[in-house]
């Protein structure tokens, strides 16, 4: 009795529904949904009250009902549109836009749908738009950001958005059309920290790659600003202040992404005044008391970056020239500058350094003598205009810039040691009662011992005194310095064993003094790292070096200060890579030619002497115990260290290291377990030729014959590509060729996205040369390169073009005595013919010897060159009748009875079966019949 109420119900509200009067209607079908509990009646009702919702605009209720209708029954059409229009009205517009897409889905017909699908599509896209328009996001950040009252996580949250926006180009003009620069500068004067880091790092972005945005800026912020927010006593926010003129320099200086026409390009045409203007601040933040040690180090680092030409070939060296004749005197008061005086600026460790790489880099930018002469005459005028017999502090102070300037330009150094009063002046110190004197004076000493000829002077008159110093002084930090002077006088004849420059054992003395130091961790890391200076030099001794190694809490010590370089003192990172450069012997060695060693010694002059322990098995043996003790990781810590102290020489160097360590394959698994192979790619993109070279052939002997995916994980090994391809290269020598052609066989196995990159680094016409080559392994290689590249569609393509013997070289490969070398151009050419038909004819006109090459390889002694000339044999009998026929004709038809005949075989498996497949295919064509 209750359904058929219902029932009753229903067809009443249906009744009140057609009179419009959807109160009474919606009554009726909440009265029967108490009586019934039939599904398909009580989808109808909440499916029909839902309509009466939608009447009365009582859109919560309509999409309540409807979505209760859908529960039972989700394919019902009539609830969802219902629940669509309810969700609409409600604003939920990406909900209503789901339910009438699975209207249309269901009905794709019908026009309604179809419209309100076009209606939402546009209501949600305008609704997006406003509500992520860049300009309300702009205005809501700023908001935030400024408002006193708005908790942390909001102004962290909008800092951090604001920054990600002013990296977008749409974003930072948004910023830069909206009055974003004043309040940005409004931020800066928050003085807040976290305030101030973010309105730089967004000022960063905006200014990245558009010039007229980076000159607008730089002249609302103001560059006294600018460099005043830089000579803050924090290395954050001095940091991301540098990035900001580096992007502003980037900018003016023409990487600019932008094309400027008309007005914008007049206003931004002439940029040098601003380039000028930061140099000449940056130069004056060098001298300023009120510059941090951060802050000066960081307007070196700008200074070092962005004045030297980055390429000799550029005529103009105008900003060289201009730091030069403005700013050399002030980069040499910071030279000079001897922590421990009253009137020293505000220094770091680095500081000294980076002003020696700076002289350095400013010198090697001069284009000829007489630029060279007046950089020379500035600096003997300072360091003269120093000397004082009245204030010691002052000589002090010379002397300390000529050791600076010997730690950069070397020649120029040895210039200024010849004047008149700075060696005595050196020797003077050595003498004097305070501390400070000689511990400047022992150190200028060491940088003085550079040159054989001038160690030779100081052995004669200084060795003395630099031991007198070590036996009385109680200072611990002039002790280590003076051994590491006497160290590097006992290393001046380098790696020649017949030039000692100390009695036999001297040096071993020296070294095993220099362990004790480096192990002993209660002195302070500064002074341990002199220590690691004095291995440097000594290493050169083969015997020292041979110590070392077997020292594993001597290593191990050295090891970790050089991990600890990237966060405290990165000066040690130089010595580090010297040290195991010497023990590893991956230094260059000029090749001994007996005719002229026979000559020296009848013309008595000196001829350099190996070491017995520089022989090849004593190099291996401390290959491997460097191993043992953890060299890779050590490397890997200081490959990472972000600073200018990692200059391109000592990468050089760490390249050095990593190709002697990879040498022996069975050593390249543990460096790549230890993230060898990750350290090298940074190494083989920048730094010195010699540098890229070294750290690239130890790449390619990774990625010989390791995995890639574990050697280089993720985006990684696509790095790896370029640097490898410039290894095939005519200029390099065979090995290295070789190596590269391996890894690339290796990597082009692995993806058609890795293959894909290797054509994009234009590598396929060296690989093509390397076919023609009359050496057989690398002819092989090439070929094996070859094999694995074909299957991409861009180098197929090269193969099915016009006008060219690819084809016909890989044909006539095939025909090649070499085993290894017709394997692999077979395998090519089985998947060239595999892939196109045309590649299938154009194989029998390229040369009138396929069919004989062909046959070879069928009856070949070597199972997978057989095999893959069967399958070619396949392609051409798939490709075309006539070329079937052409093929039955000869005498391939009785190699592949004779083949498919064969008694089953494990091995042979493959081969009989493709020999089986291709009678077959003869048999369709109706060329030949089994036999019953």
């Amino acid at each position: 009795m209750a359904e058929v109420e219902a029932v009753q119900l229903k067809e009443e509200g249906n009744g009140h529904f057609q009179l419009q009067d959807y109160k009474a209607a919606a009554k009726s079908y909440s009265q029967a949904l108490k009586l019934t509990k039939d599904k398909a009646l009580l989808a109808t009702l909440y499916r029909n009250r839902a309509a009466c919702g939608l009447k009365t605009e009582s859109y919560v209720q309509a999409a309540s009902d409807a979505s209760r209708a859908i529960d039972i029954n989700s394919s019902d059409i009539k609830a969802l549109y219902r629940r669509c229009q309810a969700l609409e009205h409600l604003g939920k517009l990406d909900q209503a836009f789901k339910d009438v897409q699975r209207c249309a889905t269901l009905e794709p017909r019908n026009q309604n749908f179809q419209e309100t699908l076009r209606r939402l599509s546009t209501s949600i896209q305008e609704k997006l738009r406003v509500q992520f328009s860049t300009d309300s996001r702009v205005q809501t950040m700023f908001e935030i950001l400024l408002d006193e009252n708005s908790d942390t996580d909001k102004r962290e949250k909008a800092a951090n958005n604001l920054i990600v926006l002013g990296r977008e180009d749409a974003g930072a003009e948004r910023i830069f059309q909206n009055n974003g620069v004043a309040l940005l500068l409004q931020l800066l004067d928050t003085k807040r920290p976290e305030l101030v880091l973010a309105a730089v790092r967004t000022l960063s972005g905006m200014c990245t790659g558009h010039r007229s945005r980076a000159t607008a800026i730089l002249h609302a912020v103001r560059i006294d600003r600018i460099c005043g927010l830089m000579a803050v006593e924090n290395e954050e926010m001095s940091l991301a202040v540098c990035n900001l003129l580096q992007a502003i320099i980037d900018s003016l200086c023409g990487d600019d992404k932008q094309e400027h026409r008309g007005k914008e390009e007049a206003l931004v045409l002439d940029t040098k005044k601003d380039l000028k203007l930061i140099s000449s601040h940056l130069l004056d933040m060098l001298v300023s008391k009120k510059v941090s040690g951060q802050g000066r180090d960081q307007a070196l680092n700008l200074l070092n970056k962005n004045v030297p030409r980055k390429d000799l070939a550029i005529h103009d060296n105008s900003r060289t020239i201009y730091v030069v004749d403005n700013g050399l005197r002030k980069i040499l008061k910071v030279v000079g500058q001897v922590p421990d005086l009253p009137s020293c600026l505000p220094l770091t460790d680095n500081t000294h350094m980076l002003a020696s790489i700076l002289i350095n880099k400013l010198y090697d930018d001069l284009r000829c003598d007489p630029e060279r002469d007046h950089f020379r005459k500035i600096c003997e005028e300072y360091i003269t205009g120093k000397f004082d017999p009245q204030d010691m502090d002052k000589n002090v102070s010379a002397i300390q810039t000529v050791s600076g300037i010997l730690q950069g330009p070397f020649d120029l150094g040895n210039q200024l040691l010849g004047m008149k009063g700075v060696m005595e002046m050196m020797v003077a110190l050595c003498g004097s009662e305070r501390e400070q004197d000689q511990l400047v004076a022992v150190e200028a000493l060491i940088h003085a011992a550079t040159k054989l000829s001038r160690a030779s002077f100081i052995i004669t008159n200084g060795v003395s005194l630099l031991k007198e110093i070590y036996k009385t002084t109680k200072n611990e930090k002039i002790k280590i310095r003076t051994l590491v002077g006497l160290c590097k006088l006992g290393s001046a004849g380098g790696t020649d064993y017949g030039l000692r420059q100390f009695a036999e054992g001297s040096t071993e003395k020296l070294a095993k003094q220099c362990r004790k130091w480096l192990c002993n961790a209660s002195i302070d890391t500064r002074t341990r790292r002199w220590a690691v200076e004095g291995l440097a030099y000594l290493t050169l001794d083969a015997d020292v070096k041979d110590d070392f190694v077997q020292d594993i809490p001597a290593l191990q010590a050295m090891f970790e200060l050089a991990k600890a370089s990237r966060t405290s003192d990165k000066t040690i990172l130089y010595s580090v890579a010297t040290t195991l450069v010497n023990c590893t012997n991956s230094y260059d060695v000029k090749e001994v030619i007996p005719e002229l060693v026979q000559l020296a010694k009848f013309s008595k002059q000196h001829v350099p002497e190996e070491h017995p322990k520089d022989k090849k098995d004593f190099i291996d043996m401390r290959v491997k115990r460097l191993l043992k003790a953890g060299v890779i990781s050590a490397l890997a810590c200081m490959v990472k260290a972000d600073s200018a102290i990692l200059t391109n020489q000592t990468k050089e160097l760490l390249a050095r290291v990593f190709l002697a360590l990879c040498d022996n394959p069975k050593d390249r698994g543990t460096i790549v377990a230890q993230g060898g192979g990750k350290a090298l790619i940074p190494l083989a993109l920048e730094g010195t030729d010699v540098g890229k070279v070294k750290a690239a052939h130890a790449l390619a002997k990774i990625a010989a014959i390791s995995n890639p995916d574990i050697a280089f994980p993720g985006e990684r090994v696509y790095e790896v590509v370029r640097p490898l391809v410039r290894l095939l290269d005519t200029e390099r020598d065979g090995l290295q060729n070789y190596e590269a052609l391996l890894s690339l066989t290796n990597l082009s196995g692995r993806s058609d996205k890795l293959r894909q990159k290797i054509v994009k680094e234009r590598a396929l016409p060296d690989i093509e040369n390397y076919m023609f080559e009359n050496h057989d392994q690398l002819r092989q290689a090439a070929t094996e390169c070859m094999c694995n590249m074909v299957t991409n569609k861009e180098v197929q393509e090269r193969f099915l073009a016009d006008g060219n013997d690819r084809l016909k070289l890989v044909v006539l490969l095939c025909g090649e005595d070499d085993d290894k070398v017709q394997n692999a151009a077979a395998g090519a050419l089985a998947m060239l013919t595999a892939a196109h038909k045309k590649l299938c004819i154009k194989m029998t006109q390229v040369t009138t010897q396929w069919l004989e090459i062909l046959q070879r390889l069928c009856l070949h002694d070597r199972l997978s060159v057989q095999h893959r000339g069967l399958v070619i044999a396949y392609n051409l009998l798939a490709a075309d009748a006539e070329l079937a026929k052409k093929l039955v004709e000869s005498e391939l038809l009785e190699i592949l009875t004779i083949v498919g005949k064969m008694e089953p075989d494990e091995k042979k498996e493959a081969v009989i079966q493709t020999a089986r497949e291709c009678l077959i295919k003869c048999m369709d064509y109706g060329f030949i019949k089994p036999v019953s």
